[in-house]
């Protein structure tokens, strides 16, 4: 008799965690709703107060590789384009793997951070990259030759802005997006 009323009190707890577990809404930990214009304005507000960002690419072990890059001012798009060395190995890996990752933030001013995730796209344009070129370049001989243009094409873009208000979900920590 007393193992029957013990299952009886199981069996009800369960049912009564079930109903309250059923009640919560599914999206609890689903990031509210977040503005896309403040998104891209407080993302863009970063990159441009930011000098340089991490380039993160994957190798042919699946590894991910980070370097630090100088980025050129990204468009209205966002569209985020490096010069770089047709030789070096970042073109390797986005030639075999376009997924990459770029990370802009100020670590000693803590302002936020902005990570664009997105597809890379090696481009040799000898043209574009005369009319892109920096003052700096003129310091490596034969730079027209060696260098080749990385265009990123963004895909999601996550934003931590404190100006802006834009900060991480209290429970998951995820930092709002977009997904364009």
């Amino acid at each position: 008799m007393t193992n029957l009323l013990s299952m009886k009190k199981i069996l009800i707890t369960f049912c009564l965690l079930v109903l309250f577990v059923t009640a919560i809404p599914s999206n609890i930990h689903a990031q509210s709703a977040v503005n896309r214009d403040t998104v891209l304005l407080a993302a863009r507000e970063i990159i441009r107060e930011t000098v340089y960002c991490a380039l993160v690419t994957i190798d042919s072990t699946g590894q991910p590789q980070v370097r630090t890059m100088n980025p050129f001012p990204p468009n209205d798009e966002l569209i985020t384009w490096f010069a770089t060395s047709r030789y070096s190995r970042k073109v390797r890996e986005i030639r075999r793997n376009p997924k990459v990752c770029v990370y802009f933030a100020d670590h000693m001013t803590a302002k936020g951070y902005v990570n664009i995730t997105g597809d890379a796209e090696v481009i040799d344009d000898k043209e574009l990259l005369l009319k892109m070129r920096r003052d700096y370049w003129k310091s490596i001989p034969d730079w027209q030759t060696k260098f080749v243009l990385i265009r990123i094409v963004p895909k999601t873009i996550e934003v931590i802005n404190y100006r802006h208000g834009l900060n991480n979900d209290a429970v998951t920590f995820r930092a709002p997006f977009i997904v364009l």
